[in-house]
This record gives C-alpha cells, structure tokens and sequence, in this order.
C-alpha cells in the first residue's frame, strides 16, 4: 500500500499545477493545439497542419471573403451609376442616319427638312435639378464604400470570434481528458471498497454518474470543435478537412476607456452613423437641386446637316447647314418643381430624424456593452480565484495524502474540482473576450486592433 500510495504522488506531482502561475500560462504562453480530431477517417495522404496566429487568421479571411468582394463590386456598379449622372453635364457627340417615305413637302418627324446626314452635340451647363441629383448619387456611392467596411468588420469579428472559441474548446477538451482519468480511478477505487465491503452499491453509482458526466461533456465539446474548426475553414477559405493550429491569444481591452471616450468614438466612426449621415447629405443636396429647378438651365447645343437636293421647294439652296449655340429654359409656371421640392423637403426630414435615431441608438448600445465587458471582467476574476481556490485545496489533498490521511479518492475529487473551475474560467474569459469584441465593433475600433 505504501509503494501504491508513493507510485500515486509521484503521477499526481506531475498532474498538479501551482496556482496562478499556470493560470498566467494558459493565458499568456501559445498553447499550439491540432486540429486533428481523434477518430475522424482519413482518406488519402495526410493534409500537414496549418498554423495562424490570430492577425495572420484575420489578414487571410479579409483576403478571401466572398462577402467583402461582393461588397466592393456593388461599390464599383454604384460608382458607374454616378458617372452616368455625370455624364449629362460632358460632351455628348451623336450621329447618324436614315431612309423614310415623304409625299409633298420633305419634313422629318417633329419638323425640319431631311438630311442624307447629320451630327448632333449637347452638354449642360447649368442645371441645378441634375446637379443635386449628382450630388445624391454621390453620396450613394459613399454609403456603399461605408457597406464595405461594415462587412469587413463582420468578417473580422467572426473570425476572431471563431478562433478564439476553437482555442478555448481545445484547452477545454484537454482538461476533460484528465478529468476522465481521475473520474475512472474514482470509479475503481470505489469498486474496491465496495467489493471489500467498505462502500455502499450508491457510492458506485454516484461515480458510474461521474464518470458517464464527463463523457457527455467530452462528447459536447468535441462536437463545439468541429463546429468551431469548420466556422474558421469556411472563413480561411481552406478545405474542409484541413487541419488548423491556432494559439491561445488576447485581445487588447477596449472598456478600460471612459464611456464618454468610447461614445464620441462610436459616434465619429461607426459605420452606420456614417452612412445615416451620408444619406442626410444626399437629401440635403437633392433639396438643394429641386430648389434650384426655379433657375433657367443652360445647356450648349450644335447641329450639323448634309441635305439631299431640295432645289424644287427652296428658292435658295445650300446643301450644308450647321447650327451652333446656347440652349436656354425659363421655368415660368413649373408645377412639377414645386412638388419635387416638397417631396426633397420631407425626405431630409426623415434623414436628419433618422441620423438622430442612429446616433442615439449607438450611444446607447455603447454604454451597455461597455457595462457588459465589465461585469464579464468581474465574472472572470470572480472565476480566477475560484481556480485558485480550488489549485491551493488540491495542494492541501496532495500534502494530507502524502501523510496517509486522505485517501486516492479524495486526491482525485479535489483534482476534478479543480479541472471544473479550470473549465468555468475559460468559459468565463471567453465571454469576456466576446463582449471586448461587441464593443470594439460597435465603437469602429476592430480594423485598427487586428489590422
């Protein structure tokens, strides 16, 4: 018994870890776990592992999003719709020709005599009604370059996201497999004293739970694993059966700041405030324009005509016949103007109200997510003395098992509280890494943090 009991403290000196400078490990020191799930079918040759760190994960989904691509060729398509509103206020140069029936005098439709050819030019000068709408178009060009950095930081929370709880369901499963060990030898151990009559059949049962307990939880988290590896394959843009490495990281915290310095930075770079703001300028600028509808527009006009041979209707005729000048309207009584403006008026209305509703909306959303980050703060150190509770109390186990008054049995209990709290504080770490994550997204801070 007492080469037992030796055998035992030496295996358990190697389980047992000091209490917060393995707790400063597993948070500061890369952990490099595989990807590799045990039991999965192979077929062919091996795929070798690949290893990101968490920017190198960043850097590669931003490069092969499908989602931030798409975005930008919905910028570049919103782009070539300016330039077509732009185009009226440019050189626009026709020509052309064509063959038609006339009896009696030689008229085109809409008047005027027809020519074997003809070229036409004309370019606004000034028009405010278009160049409000420019303006607008403008700004909708801005609102979807502003779309594409909301689905870069998306993609960016996403995959930090995904990485983060890979690396934590890893760190999780390993100490559930050391908790199915101490689970089994509680389990055997038991089985002995009951079978030497020292235990009763309810304390095998209560084990045989235990045990059965930990193998659910082993199962669950297996399966968060996979989950998890296949969130970030499908945003590395890798296979599906390749393996990943990844290492446990932290992310800088962004609820240190004061509220108020995180509200105005929310409120200055938010996406959604920028393009709320940006639609309120496009309505600003297309009431300009309609405004302006009670303005002449000038507009520069040419004409040039090669006629047939008309002598028979015109005393004089010359064959070639050009016009060159300044086309001129003066809105007199334009009813369309006056509803066009009210229509412009309302709609700047509800932009400014809508701008309003956004700004306060994210205010508010800051100040709770940053009351969240906190309270999951507190939540981990809560659990990080719990640990180290639990680390001291399994020390004393060592120490009282080493002097014969306490039993493997309770060694092994003591070892699975501990691994309980173990799990707790990572679960408790990554709920407050992701509401450091909520808060960085929403006060605009993600691109700079992982870029």
């Amino acid at each position: 018994m007492q080469g037992e009991k030796k055998s035992f403290d030496q295996e358990h000196q190697k389980k047992t870890r000091k209490p917060w400078r393995y707790a400063n490990a597993a948070l500061l020191v890369p952990l490099v776990l595989s990807a590799v799930c045990p039991g999965r079918a192979q077929t062919g040759e091996a795929l070798s592992p690949l290893r990101f760190t968490l920017k190198q994960a960043v850097a590669t989904s931003l490069q092969k999003s499908r989602e931030i691509s798409l975005a930008r060729l919905q910028y570049e398509t919103t782009r070539q719709e300016t330039g077509v509103a732009r185009s009226q206020f440019r050189p626009n140069l026709y020509t052309g020709s064509g063959v038609a029936y006339t009896s009696g005098f030689p008229l085109l439709a809409g008047g005027g005599a027809p020519a074997l050819f003809n070229l036409t030019y004309n370019q606004e000068l000034f028009n405010l009604p278009a160049k409000g709408n420019l303006r607008a178009e403008e700004q909708r060009a801005e609102q979807q370059r502003l779309t594409i950095d909301a689905v870069r930081d998306s993609v960016i929370q996403r995959t930090v996201s995904a990485y983060l709880e890979l690396a934590k369901v890893r760190r999780q499963l390993e100490l559930v497999r050391s908790e199915r060990d101490s689970a089994q030898k509680i389990l055997d151990y038991t089985r002995d004293r009951m079978q030497a009559g020292y235990e009763l059949p309810i304390e095998v049962t209560r084990a045989q739970l235990t045990a059965a307990q930990v193998e659910q939880r082993m199962a669950q988290l297996e399966d968060q694993e996979e989950t998890a590896a296949d969130q970030l394959r499908v945003l590395l843009g890798l296979e599906p059966d390749q393996p990943i490495e990844v290492i446990a990281e932290t992310i800088p915290p962004a609820a240190d700041q004061t509220i108020s310095n995180l509200v105005a930075g929310a409120l200055r770079n938010n996406p959604e405030v920028k393009v709320a703001e940006s639609e309120r300028v496009a309505s600003e600028e297309r009431l300009r324009g309609e405004r302006g509808g009670y303005w002449p527009t000038i507009g520069l006009i040419g004409q040039y005509n090669l006629l047939g041979n008309y002598n028979q209707f015109f005393n004089k005729f010359q064959r070639n016949n050009f016009i060159v000048g300044v086309d001129i309207k003066i809105p007199i009584f334009a009813s369309h103007t006056g509803a066009s403006v009210s229509f412009a008026q309302a709609n700047l209305t509800a932009s400014q109200m809508q701008v309003e509703n956004k700004r306060a909306q994210v205010s508010l959303d800051v100040r709770h997510q940053a009351r969240q980050a906190r309270q999951m703060d507190m939540n981990r150190e809560v659990a990080r003395l719990q640990l180290e509770l639990a680390q001291q109390n399994l020390q004393v186990l060592q120490s009282q098992f080493q002097q014969g008054r306490a039993s493997i049995r309770d060694l092994e209990a003591g070892q699975l509280d501990e691994n309980e709290k173990w799990l707790a504080f990572l679960d408790a770490e990554y709920s407050h890494q992701q509401a450091e994550l909520d808060l960085l997204r929403t006060t605009g801070q993600l691109a700079q943090t992982f870029q």
